[in-house]
This record gives structure tokens, sequence and C-alpha cells, in this order.
């Protein structure tokens, strides 16, 4: 018996290499023989020197079979506190960092559904290595998983007019984004070899990861290179920046011959506007602002899965207790709907307004922005779109302060609750076996039902059937939070009108 785990060990860790456009790629076992995972995978060159904010170009070639064992650099970054909700080990740090990792159980010929996560921490922090996103047990259920690393902050999302006057494109501010078009360009190139279907690719995130695959949905860039979206608790329907004021913005950083013989320490330390981290309406990536590409039908027109949290607000407010300031701001910030705003998120007692606070909070950010995608999905394109709910609250000691705060469905969806240093129940782990099944199958075939599921009906603005995640075994919900959003939707069209 030992002599054959032996062998099973050996062919494991011997596993035949995998021909990549720039050479041959050694990988690992995952804790399960069944997995190989192939770490740190250059997928564009490092984007130092003269590439400092420029769009990426492409790897280095490299000689005989390089070893795919250990992630690469995380990108530039000013981690989490050790005391966040969101603290993780990041490893080294590097602007060298724009590197994938693959976790497969296929043979090469498999032609496996792709899952391409892009990970979250407002565009400023976070990576592709996280243990939270370890692909293992999604890939074990049928897909090639990825994970990719993307220039944060100011490396990824500087806007200056001389940055914009050098490029071949007439543009500058969203180089994260084209760090992540370039990574699926890799997998459109590469995944094959691994045993993944790049004619089936779907893009998912959370939070900046979410706000990034909807970025994903609305540029013409990735074009056949997307073919279904997941995003987590966040969006772009809200106005958004245009180059010129980006580069108003940047402008103070200083001028470009200067920043890029900064060091890389340096450029962290800058202090640098925190309105210019983001997105910007270029003109290439993001032709047009997103609400506008979905209202004229020129997004993706590729299946979308998408929700948020019921207690999303918890990790970044906290309530004082002051009931007429709440109000006040109320009125400062909705005017005219006032009335109608504290209707649907009433004061009436302490208990009222703190659960107003919190869910006003939670919907302005992300519960609008989740609904406004799905009802524009349904009304410009021809493809489905399941909307979801979570509001399961993990165990543990933070249950009561946070609830089912934001980002704490992504063990859920991974299937890697023992990732959390939190106790784990019957419950849970009911919850994150369906999670992981409906996120697999929809990117098998753009429909998340499948064989012992709930039906999960597809989103529809006349009857707005969303799936809940709670505390039992999945269900539907109709008109989920419903009069909260109706209002949000009537503010946002304010917002949107002032703006032209």
């Amino acid at each position: 018996m030992r002599s054959f785990l032996f062998l099973i060990s050996v062919s494991c860790v011997l596993a035949k290499p995998v021909k990549i456009d720039t050479g041959m790629l050694e990988g690992h076992p995952g804790s399960h023989p069944d997995v190989t995972v192939y770490k740190g995978v250059p997928y564009a060159a490092a984007p130092v020197g003269d590439l400092r904010w420029k769009a990426p170009q492409a790897p280095s070639k490299w000689e005989g079979v390089k070893d795919a064992a250990a992630f690469g650099p995380s990108c530039m970054q000013m981690p989490y506190p050790e005391n966040s909700l969101y603290h993780s080990d990041l490893g080294p740090l590097s602007e060298d960092c724009l590197t994938l990792n693959v976790w497969t159980a296929a043979s090469a010929s498999a032609k496996l559904p792709v899952m391409v996560w892009i990970h979250g921490g407002a565009l400023t922090r976070g990576s592709g290595a996280t243990n939270w996103y370890d692909g293992e047990a999604l890939a074990r259920k049928g897909v090639v998983l990825v994970t990719i690393n993307y220039r944060l902050g100011a490396f990824g999302f500087l806007a200056h007019s001389e940055l914009t006057a050098e490029s071949p494109n007439h543009t500058s501010g969203n180089y994260g984004l084209l760090d992540q078009i370039a990574a699926l360009q890799w997998v459109k190139r590469n995944i094959g070899a691994f045993g993944g279907d790049p004619g089936n690719v779907t893009v998912f995130g959370e939070s900046a990861g979410s706000w990034s695959t909807n970025c994903m949905m609305a540029t013409p860039l990735t074009r056949r290179l997307i073919h279904r979206v997941i995003g987590e608790s966040g969006a772009y329907f809200s106005t958004m920046k245009k180059l010129s004021d980006a580069e108003r913005i940047g402008a103070n950083a200083g001028d470009l011959k200067t920043l890029r013989a900064k060091s890389a320490e340096e450029i962290l330390k800058t202090s640098y506007d925190g309105r210019a981290i983001g997105p910007v309406v270029d003109g290439y990536v993001l032709p047009t602002d997103i609400y506008t590409v979905f209202k004229e039908g020129k997004q993706n027109d590729v299946p979308l899965l998408a929700g948020y949290n019921a207690d999303e607000g918890t990790a970044f407010a906290n309530w004082t207790g002051n009931t007429q300031a709440f109000v006040a701001q109320a009125k400062q910030r909705f005017g005219p709907l006032t009335d109608e705003f504290l209707q649907a998120y009433p004061v009436g007692t302490e208990a009222e307004a703190k659960a107003s606070f919190y869910a006003t909070f939670r919907d302005t950010t992300f519960g609008w922005n989740m609904r406004t995608w799905g009802r524009m999905t349904e009304k410009t394109g021809h493809h489905p779109a399941y909307l979801y709910y979570f509001s399961h609250v993990p165990p543990g000691p933070t249950a009561e302060r946070y609830g089912a705060y934001h980002a704490s469905e992504i063990t859920y969806v991974f299937a890697n609750l023992d990732k959390v240093k939190r106790p784990i129940e019957e419950a849970d782990t009911k919850i994150a076996d369906a999670m992981s099944s409906y996120w697999v199958n929809f990117a098998k075939t753009g429909d998340p039902n499948g064989p012992g599921l709930p039906k999960w009906p597809a989103y529809r603005a006349k009857d707005e059937v969303w799936m809940e995640f709670g505390p039992t075994e999945p269900k539907t919900r109709v008109e989920l939070n419903k009069a909260k959003l109706d209002v949000m939707d009537k503010w946002y069209a304010a917002q949107r009108a002032k703006q032209q």
C-alpha cells in the first residue's frame, strides 16, 4: 500500500509539463491529487521603468521548464491592518506582479469551462494569491480556475495629460483594467494547454473585482474573450469620471519624468488623491460611461449572475446612535425625495434608524447597482440575468456585529470555509456546496440551475425574483428590498440629469 501511495505522489509531482506560448511550465499537486496548480505564471512583462503607466506588454519567453511552484509577488499596495476583516498574508510586494495562477483537474483535451477571478480591494489592495481564492474546490467541480494580479492604486489608475499624449490610443488611467484584459487574452491563447475551453470563459469577482467584471462586460476590448459574467457586490452604473477630470487630479502628482524616476516605494508613499483611483471614461477602454453602454445595448451580450449581501455596510460605517443627524443628512442628500426616502428607510425608533442607516449604505453603494445591472442586462441584451441576495450570517465572534458583511460570501462561493478562522456549521457546508455548484453550473452553461438544487429563475423586472442564500437552503424572494431600491432609482436618475 505504501509503495502504491508513493507512486501516486511521484506521478503527481512529476506531472508532464504544459507548453504555453512563452515556454514549458511545470505545475505541482494541490492538496488533492486530482488537482494540479500552476502559480506565478507571467501574463505580461514587468511594468517597470519606461513601462510604468503603459499598457501591458507581452511577457518574455524562457528556455527549459519553468517551475510554477510559488505565487508571484503581490502588486504594490498598503496592506489592510492585521485587525481588519480583510487582512491576508500578501507575501512580497513588487511592481513586477503581473502573474496569474491556474488550478486544473483536467486533461489537456478536456475543454472544460474556465473561470477567471478578479480580486477585490477597492482597486488599491488585494492579490490573486489570497488563500480565500484557492481554486481547488471549484476545479474539482469541473472548471479550470484562474486568479490574477493587476496593477493597483496610482500604479494602475493614474491619469495624466503627459501619459495621454504619449499613448497611441490617446488615453491614460485604466492600466489596471488593461492588465485584466491582457490576462484574458493570455487565457484565450493558453488555457487549452490546461484542459480549459477558450470559447467558454466566465469572468467573476467581488467588490472592486465586481466593478472590474462590470467594466469587462462594458468594454469593447473583451469581445470574444468573455462568455459569461459574475458580479458580487459592485458595479459602475452611477456617474463616472471623464478622462479630462481625472487628468486634472493626476496633475497634482507632478511631471511624468519625475514620477517615472521615483521608486515603487516612493510612489506608494506619495499622497495621491483617492478620487482618481478607479476607471475613467477614456474613449478607448470605456468609450462612454457604463450606464450609457448598457442603455444603448452596446455591452458584451452575455449571461449575467450578480448580487449583493444583506449587511454590506457594517464593515465600513459605524452607527453613532444619532437619529437626528441621520435625518438631517437624508434631507441634504435626497432633497425632494426625503419623505419617500424616510418611508422606505424608517426612523421611528432607534432600532429602525440604525437598520436604515446600514441599509442606506448597502443600497446606495451596492444594492441599486446590482439590481440595475440585472435590469439593464434583461432590457437591452438577449441573455438572462440571475440575481442573488446573500443574507447568511457566518458564525463566530463577529456574527452579531457584522452580520452578512461585505465579502462574507466569498469563502462560500469558493467552498473554502476552512480558509477563515471561524466555526463551520452544517448550514455553512450546505450553503457553500449550493453556491459553488450554482456558480460552476453557470460557468458551464450560462444557467446556474442543475440537479439537486432549488430552481433559480432568471430575473425579470416585471416580477423581480431573486435567489436568497440565507440560514437554510436557497429560496426565491420576490421584489427584494423593492421600495428601498425604487427610491434609489429615482435619486440616481436625478444625479444623471444633473450631469447632462
